[in-house]
């Protein structure tokens, strides 16, 4: 599930499964569906 916030006075959607944030919903909900629930690899 995507969740909105708010980041420094902008609205944020969150993947409630790993904690990425995204600017765009729609860019968060095509995330959550490939999420497997850990950051990407490229985050160490």
């Amino acid at each position: 599930m995507v969740s909105e916030t708010t980041e420094d006075g902008a609205t944020m959607y969150e993947c409630e499964e790993c904690g990425m944030l995204f600017e765009a919903r729609e860019e968060a909900r095509t995330h959550e569906e490939n999420c497997d629930g850990e950051g990407p690899s490229y985050i160490q």
